[in-house]
């Protein structure tokens, strides 16, 4: 039940804490191009573990993921106040062009879950630089997310108890699938009715704000996000190591739209082993083929900056990495 971390920065951390918190592996390393960051990080990480569930926390070289059931890739550019999640596009895929290689002959028959911007096209780069394993990326988990704690703010219950996907591009065109959102197995407009709640045109409207501009909201705020993130990484994880079979919306090659996208996906210890497609409204259904094209427009470009320019020195691994989700 071993783990890795690659990229010890922010999002890689705070992965990291949360896999320790939850007793989620026996065993979790960290490493970094920044050895000295990686080292500090699994110290003060470890310091939690006798206090929690005693897992054994280290950090070491790219030789350490030897023995890994899952590798967490959390190394790339930092997302800047302003810039999108695609705008990290050729920095990034130039870092995995190099780093992808070293993970897949370090860790042979892994699991490599993407966290690092942008994920879609970096779930399609590492797919194609690690054909012999099983790739996957965080994908909307984390949106999903925000999307159902809104929505149960709105509610008054435990956002446990909101079902409801958001798909396609984890970035500006993702689509919130509505029709897919249960309250206590109810539609959300008979679950208000039936509490003698408000839901009007403008509460939704709230709702899908704040779903999209959460990430920018935060980064305005504190220059990055990783506790969502972090905790989402946790638990996609679990499920890999746990062979649960959970229905989770992480990013995979999706040959019907061309490019890695979110759908509801099964994962289990093998990654990726299914695909659910929702029966969505007409609306839905254009909207998320457009957040494919986006997805496929954005490709030509991060093929030719990450392919052929990526292996430059100094890409790798960079200190303070996070995947700005």
């Amino acid at each position: 039940m071993k783990v890795s971390i690659v990229g010890s920065g922010l999002v890689g951390a705070t992965a990291a804490y949360a896999l320790t918190l939850r007793g989620s592996c026996s065993e979790l390393v960290l490493t970094d191009k920044d050895e000295k960051r990686a080292q500090a990080e699994a110290q003060d990480i470890a310091h939690a573990s006798p206090v929690s569930h005693g897992t054994r926390v280290s950090s070491g070289p790219t030789e350490a993921l030897q023995g890994s059931r899952v590798v967490i890739v959390a190394a790339g550019a930092n997302q800047k106040p302003g810039e999108s999640r695609l705008d990290l596009t050729g920095k990034n895929a130039a870092i995995f062009r190099e780093l992808i290689p070293q993970v897949a002959a370090c860790a042979p028959g892994s699991v490599l879950l993407i966290a690092t911007n942008p994920v879609d096209a970096l779930t399609d780069l590492a797919t194609r630089l690690a054909p012999d394993h099983a790739v996957l990326g965080s994908g909307t988990v984390l949106d999903s997310a925000r999307f159902r704690h809104l929505i149960a703010r709105h509610a008054g219950v435990d956002p446990t108890h909101v079902h409801g996907y958001v798909l396609g591009e984890h970035g500006d065109s993702e689509v919130l699938a509505w029709s897919t959102v249960t309250v206590a197995g109810l539609p959300v407009d008979e679950f208000m009715a039936a509490r003698g709640l408000p839901w009007t045109p403008e509460m939704r409207a709230e709702i899908e704000t704040g779903t999209r501009d959460a990430a920018a909201h935060i980064i305005d705020g504190k220059r990055a996000t990783y506790y969502g993130i972090g905790a989402s990484l946790a638990r996609i994880t679990e499920r890999i190591l746990g062979d649960r079979r959970a229905v989770l919306t992480v990013s995979a090659p999706t040959p019907e739209f061309g490019v890695s996208l979110s759908l509801p996906r099964i994962v289990s210890a093998g990654g990726v082993q299914g695909t659910v497609m929702p029966r969505l409204t007409s609306e839905e259904q254009r909207a998320l083929e457009a957040s494919a094209r986006v997805l496929r427009r954005r490709r030509p470009a991060w093929r030719g900056s990450g392919w052929r320019r990526c292996g430059r020195r100094g890409a790798g691994t960079v200190a303070g990495a996070s995947s700005c989700s």
